[in-house]
């Protein structure tokens, strides 16, 4: 005779139990682990965005000159205001500056006689060589400068778009920039910031408004600036714009104009700004809805 060995009912009833039980908490074990990782992925690029887009705006910022910066409520909006009369009760979309031109002071005009790399303007203004008409700066290369400008804008600037900003000298925020589409006082030459073009010789700039710099007040150090720049939260992307002149009258918003722009970062649901005196300090938040309404913010301070 053969025997057959089987499962006897107590044990299959055991066998039961304890798949049901597996299943059970394995099933949850399963969820929680999954939504664990979801959870750390989605908390890994929130961290990774919002760093990286107020990294990106303060990387910018260093370079402002800083008695430029303004705030609109709006894109469209023609009113502005100083970064000093921000109020915190207000939600701004926009924050503009004029920036001076970083590139060419740090060093891009190649010598080869001293095989090195020198700025293409000094900084430095001759106080005692120059006169109503003209400006001069030593070690300044006004050819270099223009290449450069075409250079970093795609051919769509120059150094006749350029402006001079004198360190020291006073400065109204409505007036004196052409934030406002009214560049009066600029074209007088009255403004912070002062048109220029080349002369013939390339250590010289001249006025490009057609007046010349009687009755400017003059400083002995000084920023050229070519573009101003914008950052913009529209409608949760934030976005950067240059390559456009407010001190020739035009806006970032223009149509008509070569403004260029950038996607700094999307899903942001806030974009504030404050200052403290001439220290400005940024916010970006970032969110996401594939886990709820979860955002993460991260803060930086600008000297």
């Amino acid at each position: 005779m053969k025997k057959h060995t089987a499962f006897t009912m107590i044990e299959l009833i055991f066998v039961i139990v304890i798949m049901g039980i597996l299943g059970k908490f394995g099933v949850e074990f399963l969820a929680k682990a999954y939504k664990s990782f979801i959870f750390s992925k989605i908390n890994n690029e929130l961290q990774s965005n919002s760093e990286s887009a107020v990294e990106f705006v303060a990387s910018r910022l260093q370079y402002r000159i800083k008695d430029s910066v303004i705030a609109r409520e709006t894109k469209s909006s023609t009113q502005i205001e100083g970064l000093g009369d921000v109020n915190s009760s207000k939600e701004y979309e926009v924050l503009e500056w004029v920036g001076f031109d970083s590139d060419g002071y740090r060093g891009y005009d190649y010598d080869s006689v001293k095989n090195l790399y020198l700025p293409t303007w000094s900084g430095i203004m001759d106080l005692d060589a120059g006169d109503v008409d003209k400006l001069e700066s030593p070690e300044t290369n006004t050819s270099a400068i223009d290449n450069m400008i075409q250079a970093l804008s795609d051919s769509k600037s120059s150094l006749d778009d350029a402006a001079l900003y004198f360190i020291g000298a006073g400065s109204d925020i409505q007036t004196d920039y052409g934030w406002d589409g009214n560049t009066t006082t600029v074209d007088a030459q009255q403004g912070a910031v002062h048109p220029i073009k080349a002369n013939a010789d390339i250590k010289q700039f001249v006025s490009s408004t057609g007046t010349n710099f009687s009755g400017v007040d003059i400083w002995e150090y000084y920023k050229l600036a070519w573009t101003a720049y914008a950052i913009v939260n529209e409608n949760g992307t934030l976005n950067l714009y240059w390559n456009y002149q407010p001190w020739k009258g035009e806006n970032f918003n223009d149509s008509g104009i070569d403004v260029q722009s950038a996607v700094i970062a999307e899903n942001v649901d806030t974009f504030r700004f404050k200052s403290v005196g001439s220290i400005i300090k940024i916010q970006v938040c970032v969110n996401t809805t594939l886990d709820g309404n979860y955002s993460i913010c991260k803060e930086k301070t600008i000297f």
